[in-house]
C-alpha cells in the first residue's frame, strides 16, 4: 500500500523548465546575437515541502555554474529555494544554457531520491 502511496506522490511532482531565446539588436539595430533564457519552477506536494523545511535543505544547491564574460566569470547557483519559487536565468550562450537545465534535472532527481525513502520508511 506505501508503494501506491509513493508512485502517486511521485506523478504529483513536476518539474517546469522553460526555454526563451531573443534576438540582441545593437544602437543602431544591427544583429549583435542571441540571449538565451532559462525558467525552472518545480511543483512539490505539502509532504515534500515539510520534509525540505524539517531537514532544512531549502538553501541546498541543485546546480552550479558559472556567466562568463570578456575579462571576468560571475559563479551563480539554483538553490531548492530557488527552484521552487522559479528561477530565471539568462545567457548568452546555448550551451551554458543546456548545461544548466540538464545540472537542475540531475538536482532534482538527487535530492527527490532520499525524501522518497524517507516516506516508504516512515509508512512501514
Amino acid at each position: 500500500m506505501a508503494d501506491s502511496t509513493t508512485d502517486k506522490e511521485d506523478a504529483a511532482v513536476k518539474l517546469v523548465i522553460r526555454r526563451n531565446q531573443a534576438d540582441v539588436k545593437g544602437v543602431f539595430g544591427g544583429h549583435k546575437g542571441v540571449r538565451f533564457s532559462l525558467f525552472g519552477k518545480v511543483d512539490v506536494t505539502d509532504a515534500e515541502r515539510a520534509l525540505i523545511e524539517r531537514y532544512k535543505v531549502g538553501d541546498y544547491t541543485l546546480a552550479d555554474y558559472e556567466l562568463r564574460l570578456v575579462k571576468e566569470t560571475i559563479p551563480f547557483r539554483v538553490s531548492v529555494n530557488d527552484i521552487m519559487n522559479g528561477k530565471s536565468v539568462e545567457t548568452d550562450s546555448i550551451k551554458t544554457l543546456l548545461e544548466l537545465e540538464d545540472k537542475i534535472k540531475e538536482g532534482c532527481v538527487t535530492l527527490k531520491n532520499p525524501f522518497r525513502d524517507t516516506a516508504i520508511t516512515r509508512d512501514h
